[in-house]
């Protein structure tokens, strides 16, 4: 696909005063100093809980924007990225199928939708509606949707038990789950052997939201890496918790010890513990530290994660295995550590992404987007980030990361690329190509206008404008889905 070109004297957008919004029209949260470290349960560390006047008081808001809900991909929920079905899942082989091209969803036709949810390990989705209710569909072998069992659910469906709060975000992690609340409450479900839901114990399954264990500053964001989670808070501070095999929690250790002389394990963090060492290293080795960091977004891969802070700097930790970390070098990284590229004048971050095996960003000054790390199981990965050509000059709004895939909204249009094989999450359409190596435009989106969009392991989901009647014509011309 050519380049955009940006028209003859028009000038490079220059950040504003206030600070860009993020793809959902919301301000970046993060105002006010940051917190004292404390344990992870809100506490300073050594010292007693801080007092209900330290809380300041928070009203959340989620999207400014809504839409109907579109699908693509792989439906066949409890066979994707498997060999075989699970005990627990025998019978449902033949449910679902790939979509090839985009879809409305049947029982979903005339609810607004404001945000969409998956991530780069999941296979089951959260969406928001307008109105602030959570509802969720897919895998549900860990119960990560929230219903108080484990049974696969094909079509959104209303989570019950936090019908009564305002959700304004969500996060998916393999098999787990957490949503916030419009007043910074975080609730978790799904698995939790490795203490990812913050419970502050270790099950096999959570169904039902469970509020964490956290009594510190209303949390603004939430993210789940594949079986861990990250959250921070109104003043900008960090908190992790769950497994910590590759440094992933920014805590300085990857939690090995040894159980016996020749067995291994992982000492997890079972409830959400501050993080308050941020560093960068220099050419020559030396570490220095990294103060007055108010991060305002966090996301996090299978086992890397990728911060952004108030000042336009993008920090990474965890796995480092083909450049997902952005450092030049493959090196797992235990504290998070400045990425230099985004770190000179003019070249801040405005946004982060993470998918399975790598990471993205959106230049602040210009909109150029980056990535770093591997999409592709064979050939060269970007060990630092590079600029993704074929998109220079497009203003990019949202990005979804798929294991291998990724899925963009930008200006009018939809693009995608992404390695074989796949499950119809590129959205190409039937008969159409399958994969692509190169950014390629989504024709079967033509003249729909996608808010934000997000991917699972094999599926894309989306927000399509229906503002008007010409808008609501084009999304009724798409084909509908509607599960058996």
């Amino acid at each position: 696909m050519p380049p955009k070109k940006r028209k003859a004297g028009e000038e490079e957008p220059q950040a504003s005063k206030k600070g860009k919004s993020d793809e959902n029209g919301e301000e970046a949260p993060g105002e006010g100093a940051a917190a004292e470290a404390d344990n992870g349960h809100g506490a300073a560390a050594e010292t007693s809980q801080p007092a209900a006047a330290d809380k300041p008081p928070l009203k959340l808001e989620g999207s400014k924007v809504a839409g109907e809900l579109l699908i693509c991909g792989g439906t066949n929920w409890d066979l994707i990225g498997r060999n075989q079905l699970p005990k627990n899942a025998t019978g449902s082989a033949n449910r679902g199928q790939n979509l090839w091209g985009p879809h409305r969803y049947g029982s979903m036709s005339g609810v607004r939708v404001r945000s969409v949810i998956s991530g780069p390990t999941s296979v089951h989705s959260i969406l928001i509606t307008e109105d602030g209710k959570a509802m969720s569909w897919g895998r549900n072998d860990k119960g990560q949707l929230g219903h108080g069992d484990t049974k696969r659910v094909d079509v959104p469906t209303v989570i019950e038990s936090l019908a009564g709060f305002n959700i304004v975000e969500a996060a998916c992690g393999r098999n787990h789950t957490l949503c916030l609340t419009d007043d910074g409450k975080v609730f978790a479900f799904g698995e939790n052997k490795m203490g990812q839901l913050g419970l502050g114990n270790e099950n096999a399954a959570v169904p039902s939201p469970t509020q964490i264990v956290y009594t510190g500053p209303p949390v603004v964001k939430v993210a789940c890496g594949a079986e861990f989670s990250m959250v921070i808070d109104c003043r900008g501070a960090l908190y992790s918790f769950g497994c910590p095999e590759y440094g992933q929690l920014g805590n300085n250790t990857d939690g090995q010890y040894f159980v016996t002389s020749n067995k291994m394990a992982y000492d997890c963090e079972l409830v959400p513990r501050r993080i308050s060492v941020f560093i960068e290293k220099t050419k020559d080795g030396f570490i220095n530290p990294i103060t007055n960091v108010q991060l305002v977004d966090i996301k996090c891969g299978t086992n890397h994660t990728v911060a952004l802070d108030k000042q336009k700097r993008v920090f990474t930790w965890g796995f480092g295995g083909y450049g997902r970390l952005g450092h030049s070098e493959q090196k797992d990284e235990h504290v998070p550590r400045l990425v230099k590229m985004f770190d000179y004048p003019g070249r801040g971050a405005r946004t982060i992404y993470a998918g399975a095996f790598y990471s993205m960003g959106i230049m602040d000054n210009g909109g150029q987007l980056y990535l770093w790390g591997q999409t592709k199981t064979t050939g060269e990965a970007n060990m630092y980030p590079k600029p993704v050509q074929d998109l220079s000059g497009w203003d990019v709004r949202s990005v979804g990361c798929s294991n291998r895939s990724i899925v963009v909204a930008a200006d009018d249009s939809t693009i995608s690329w992404g390695p074989s094989p796949t499950y119809g999450e590129l959205g190409y359409g039937e008969n159409k190509a399958k994969s692509s190596t190169i950014p390629k435009e989504v024709k079967t989106l033509d003249g729909i206008y996608i808010h934000k969009v997000s991917c699972g392991y094999g599926h894309t989901i989306f927000i399509a404008r229906n503002d008007s009647e010409e808008d609501k014509a084009k999304i009724k011309a798409l084909p509908e889905y509607n599960p058996k």
